[in-house]
């Protein structure tokens, strides 16, 4: 257990409710993304979840046209 705390310790992740990135498990899980190996990661963290959903939501209205 105690690596897995010294692993988490070394982690990024991105707080959008304060829009800050933190290293180790500062907020509640209720207000992080991540984790990520770099503060780079998790800077774009935000921009990565936009694009992942555009991309989901495009797919999805491909599916119901063919559907249709």
């Amino acid at each position: 257990m105690e690596q897995d705390e010294d692993t988490a310790a070394r982690r990024f992740w991105f707080n959008p409710t304060t829009g800050e990135v933190e290293e180790g498990m500062q907020s509640p899980w209720t207000d992080r993304m991540g984790p990520y190996a770099t503060r780079e990661e998790a800077v774009a963290a935000l921009q990565e979840a936009q694009r992942r959903t555009e991309s989901w939501d495009e797919a999805d209205r491909r599916w119901k046209e063919w559907r249709d």
